[in-house]
């Protein structure tokens, strides 16, 4: 025998809780004959009567009495479920996961507070973006979108607001010569191993965190290459070889063993919000224009 079908499961609720056939028409918006016909279905499907009817009362069998309580609970619970399904596809509800690579900043953590103010029904998580693999949980999906280092070359991404533009400095051992210098040209980059990053990252964004060559073309020879900014750290104050940072990382991992060196003649450092194209929600959307109006509103 064939499973009840949803409609007259609806029914059944309904004339279960109004034991009123017009009623229970009204509240689902059919016709009194239509509320029958269903109930007729459903108990010819179970094998038995749900429903004793008189011309002047309705009442529930033992049987109607038992599937109305098992059913109740579960129907409501399909609801509820397919609704928090319904609101996550339309982005309006549930979860949404953004990372950051790197610490987050200030405008971040700001939009971060402005989107669930804005978002209520939406819980706002943060989760860490290794150095090594900046666009990685954004494919897989394991966020919904994420605070990255420019550039941003990938035709499965969208590139949202860019921000936090800030000058370079090379991260150097208090032992190396370029410590004591108040400042140093992108050609200089030619005289100290510099430290790269390995793993999953792009060929092109690894490039652009440590690049080979100075604007002139001359070779910068290659250090290690680490997985993890703290791992790059440790090697500049072994003497191992320097590192490309951002003004504001610099003063946040500042350390009494690393000196940070002012660079001139290179592109400043950037920050982008980033999602998948295919994976747009307007929760998305909507911390996108969060961390726009914060940076917009702070320079």
């Amino acid at each position: 025998m064939s499973n009840p079908e949803i409609r007259e499961l609806e029914a059944f609720l309904a004339l279960a809780e109004e034991l009123h056939f017009g009623r229970a028409g009204e509240r689902l918006y059919l016709s009194q004959s239509r509320i029958s016909q269903l109930l007729r279905a459903l108990e010819s499907r179970i094998g038995g009567r749900l429903v004793d009817r008189t011309s002047r009362r309705v009442r529930l069998t033992p049987l109607g009495e038992q599937l109305h309580a098992g059913l109740r609970p579960a129907f409501d619970a399909i609801v509820r479920t397919v609704d928090e399904v319904r609101d996550v596809a339309r982005g309006v509800g549930g979860r949404f996961r953004v990372g950051f690579q790197g610490t987050a900043n200030d405008p971040f953590m700001r939009a971060v507070v402005a989107f669930r103010d804005g978002h209520p029904e939406s819980a706002a998580e943060i989760v860490e973006i290794p150095l090594s693999d900046p666009f990685g949980a954004v494919r897989r999906g394991e966020v919904d979108a994420a605070v990255v280092l420019m550039p941003v070359r990938d035709e499965e991404l969208v590139l949202g607001p860019v921000f936090s533009a800030r000058p370079l400095t090379l991260a150097v051992s208090d032992r190396h010569p370029y410590a004591r210098r108040p400042r140093i040209d992108a050609e200089d980059l030619a005289g100290s191993p510099l430290i790269g990053v390995h793993g999953a990252a792009p060929e092109y964004w690894r490039l652009a965190q440590a690049p080979v060559v100075t604007p002139a073309g001359r070779a910068i020879p290659p250090g290690p290459s680490v997985s993890s900014l703290q791992e790059g750290l440790a090697l500049v104050r072994a003497d191992r070889g320097t590192m490309l940072l951002c003004d504001p990382t610099a003063d946040y991992y500042g350390s009494h063993a690393v000196t940070f060196v002012p660079v001139t003649g290179l592109p400043e450092s950037a920050l982008a919000l980033v999602w998948h194209r295919n994976h747009e929600t307007a929760r998305t959307r909507g911390f996108a224009r969060a961390l726009a109006d914060v940076t917009e509103a702070t320079g």
